[in-house]
């Protein structure tokens, strides 16, 4: 069965950095576009970076130039390093991938790690 797990959040002050990983596990035939989302209390999940299979980024607007994702696909994880933190940055972060497996083709989601950046 495909899980994808999550690690790295916490409790930042502003201005600081934390980098989030997420690691795909399971039977997988390939693993296409993965990514990242948050949802902050009373706001709909949103997107925060993708990256595709050949690399290729895309970030929301609100944190272009701030954070970065980047994947291993020798080890099917997916990072994301998040540096000038804002307090508006607070939300629980969700990793997606696109992942073909003996299911097919489906969307998984990790169970989400918290981040808060607070003084």
């Amino acid at each position: 069965q495909v899980q994808l797990v999550e690690s790295g959040g916490g409790l930042v002050q502003p201005g600081g950095s934390l980098r989030l990983s997420c690691a795909a596990s399971g039977v997988m035939f390939s693993i296409n576009a993965m990514g990242w989302y948050r949802q902050a209390p009373g706001r709909q999940r949103e997107l925060v970076a993708t990256i595709t299979s050949s690399s290729t980024t895309n970030y929301a607007d609100s944190v272009k130039g701030r954070f970065t994702i980047s994947r291993d696909n020798a080890k099917n994880t997916v990072l994301l390093q998040m540096s000038s933190l804002k307090p508006e940055d607070t939300a629980v972060f969700y990793c997606n991938a696109k992942i073909w497996s003996v299911d097919g083709v489906r969307d998984y989601w990790g169970q989400g790690t918290q981040v808060t950046v607070s003084s």
